[in-house]
């Protein structure tokens, strides 16, 4: 029986060495090496150049993570406390965007964030826009060089990239998180109260830690793909906001064409990332011993 599913596992075990190990190897031999294939370490020692890169793309990142949490995690736990019927809706209405074409999704934000994009006009219909220049023009020093505005930059900069992010990745956050704490067991809560906890102490003592699992989760799940992302910035951000795919991709597909260049940056992403996921996932365990102790 054992030998049988073992051959049942081999394709699987193909599919991996053909999609995931083998272009890892290609990332690695590309990333140690020149146009000529010599052995080099310069393409590591250039990275020092787009350290702003790498800045803003975790800047970006992490607050995108942390907004997708704050909005995510009241959400999936609202959610669980409803019943079953509302959490069958709720799980339709979260899921329903992604349903959708990622770069449709995306290019939906840019008609609604761009200069004359339905934003901008309806602060224009409710007079928003007249009132910003009439303080403005009354805090300035000069009133009469003063040039009034037409309309908000909101497209173009570095909140309507987190926006995209949080708006393309938040059912990452909510999904583990609900399946986490629609999963616990109720006498754990009613036990808590019976022991004299009010509502704040049961979530702070019972329920929160209790779902931890899913957190740490759903913080992989978003940060993963938004410290990654290229599509949002190149679209939301207009090339001024260049993040670490954009600049992966500038490497490949650019003009400034520099495969081996484009591949020591990805790997040194990747291992950033499984950094980040290990210590995550330690602290996911000393959490959860520590909620059993």
């Amino acid at each position: 029986m054992k030998n049988k599913l073992s051959w049942f596992a081999v394709p699987y075990v193909v599919w991996i060495a053909l999609f995931v190990v083998a272009p890892i190897i290609l990332v690695v031999i590309y990333a140690f090496s020149t146009a000529d294939g010599s052995f080099t370490l310069d393409n590591f020692s250039r990275m020092g150049t787009y350290a702003v890169v790498f800045g803003r793309s975790f800047k970006l990142a992490i607050i995108a993570t942390a907004v997708c949490l704050l909005i995510g995690y009241p959400i999936s736990y609202l959610m669980s406390r409803e019943g079953p019927r509302f959490q069958r809706v709720g799980m339709v209405l979260i899921m329903l965007p992604m349903w959708m074409n990622f770069l449709l999704r995306t290019y939906s934000w840019m008609s609604i964030l761009e200069n004359n994009g339905l934003l901008n006009r309806l602060f224009q219909s409710i007079g928003l826009i007249d009132l910003y220049n009439q303080i403005a023009m009354a805090l300035s020093a000069n009133p009469a060089a003063y040039e009034p505005i037409t309309h908000f930059q909101l497209i173009n900069t570095q909140g309507a990239v987190v926006l995209g992010m949080v708006y393309n990745y938040l059912p990452f956050m909510i999904l583990p998180i609900y399946s986490v704490i629609v999963k616990l067991d109720r006498s754990l809560i009613e036990a808590a109260r019976d022991l004299g906890a009010n509502t704040f102490h049961v979530f702070r003592r019972v329920i929160l830690p209790l779902s931890l699992p899913g957190v740490l989760s759903g913080i992989t799940m978003v940060f993963v793909p938004s410290v990654s992302t290229f599509a949002i910035s190149k679209m939301l951000g207009g090339g001024t906001e260049m993040m670490l795919g954009d600049l992966i991709e500038q490497q490949f597909l650019g003009g400034a064409y520099n495969p081996q260049l484009g591949a020591a940056i990805s790997l040194v992403m990747m291992l950033i990332v499984v950094v980040c996921m290990v210590v995550m996932n330690r602290f996911g365990e000393g959490e959860e011993q520590a909620v059993m102790l």
